[in-house]
């Protein structure tokens, strides 16, 4: 997984947890239902973000556009309720083709492995398969891929033009109309054309912030490694970047209150409040404050809940549910190797290690605490002034009632 949003579960609340899960399974399964299984690994957070707009806008009720998928390794074997229709699909199509594109940069630019002929070969095949499915994914529900293979092919005559004072929006601009588009016809699918424009917008801003961000984070390693970097290229400060950046988050959310929602929660929150963490994280202003032990150290003594990464004990009273005096459920077979490094891929990959309230352990198959489990003390950062809103009470993060 991967994207710039990426939201923890105790800021979203139980209720907008379940949706936004929705829209991440959601649009990994139109991948692989419309474009086959390897396509699945393109699924990305950012991607999601076309499905909830379109659910936020339909007329009928949140979750109608739901089935049930069956059990998923991803997600502890647990089913799911997950998104479908012209939303997920959209999704899936911009994902595919913005993915060909990245990859088809990354072979261009010669980066790790695909310096080596034979693997940049198989590489470009991939890559060419996903543009062709992209492209007949977004004509399925009536959206022009061209417009993102041509802004795509413009950012590349445009970073080769480019130098210092050049204006860093000159860069950012290809991004921007891809995003405004794919964001623009949600509002077609769900039936409001009128959110067009806001919507827009929107999307306009939210591919210069993923721009910049990538930018921001990506400049010490280019460095070293002697590649392209827009804020090098361009000479343009991170003071600079900061300023652009919180410029495109107000923006966003002035568009979001000109668009019209059925229910609009994830949508703001995720837009509003998530991608201000996202921007703060980059920056290396802000870090999230579900982690108590990274700060006063984990609990001591004989009860202390048992982490990640705490070594089995069989004398331990307290540890896999065992009887302090013998007995008892006995622990279950440890995992290989492999089986272990393939379990802890999949915690990572769905938070589960961070944010689930249990987990089994990818090794040694013991229950284990999620580390933002227990930490009941929101800090309450994600409900801060919100100026884009009447009333801060779309957000469920918390119980402050703000």
């Amino acid at each position: 997984m991967f994207g710039i949003v990426r939201p923890c579960r105790h800021r979203l609340g139980e209720g907008l947890t379940t949706q936004w899960m929705a829209h991440l399974c959601g649009l990994c399964l139109a991948l692989r239902r419309d474009h086959g299984q390897f396509a699945r690994v393109v699924t990305n957070y950012d991607g999601l973000l076309i499905s909830v707009l379109t659910e936020a806008q339909a007329e009928s009720a949140p979750g109608a556009a739901r089935r049930t998928a069956g059990p998923c390794p991803l997600r502890g074997m647990r089913t799911q309720s997950v998104a479908q229709g012209g939303g997920a699909r959209l999704a899936a199509a911009v994902s595919l083709v913005l993915a060909s594109a990245k990859v088809r940069d990354h072979v261009a630019d010669g980066d790790g492995l695909l310096a080596r002929r034979p693997v940049a070969l198989a590489a470009r095949r991939v890559a060419a398969g996903w543009g062709r499915a992209g492209e007949r994914g977004g004509s399925a529900v009536g959206f022009d891929t061209a417009v993102l293979v041509d802004a795509v092919d413009r950012q590349v005559g445009i970073e080769a033009l480019a130098g210092p004072g050049t204006p860093l929006l000159t860069v950012t601009e290809p991004t921007e109309t891809a995003t405004a588009a794919a964001f623009a016809h949600t509002a077609v699918l769900a039936g409001r054309p009128g959110n067009a424009v806001p919507l827009a917008e929107v999307g306009r801003l939210f591919g210069r912030l993923a721009h910049l961000l990538d930018a921001v984070e990506d400049q010490p390693a280019d460095a070293a490694a002697g590649a392209w970097n827009p804020l090098t290229a361009t000479g343009t400060s991170r003071a600079e970047a900061r300023r652009l950046a919180d410029d495109a988050l107000h923006g966003i959310r002035l568009a979001l209150r000109d668009a019209e929602f059925t229910d609009g929660r994830l949508a703001h929150l995720l837009l509003a409040h998530e991608l201000r963490r996202s921007v703060d994280r980059a920056f290396g202003t802000t870090s999230c404050g579900h982690a108590p032990e990274a700060a006063f150290g984990p609990p001591q003594g004989p009860y202390a809940p048992q982490g990640p990464g705490t070594p089995y004990d069989p004398h331990h009273p307290y540890q896999g549910g065992g009887h302090p005096f013998g007995g008892g459920p006995q622990p279950p077979a440890k995992r290989g190797f492999w089986a272990g490094c393939a379990a802890a891929i999949g915690l990572c990959c769905t938070c589960r290690l961070c944010c689930a309230d249990e987990f089994e352990g990818p090794w040694s198959r013991r229950k284990r605490e999620g580390w933002c489990s227990g930490c009941g003390d929101c800090d309450c950062s994600c409900c801060e002034a919100c100026s884009c809103c009447e009333a801060c009470s779309c957000c469920e993060c918390c119980a402050c009632d703000c």
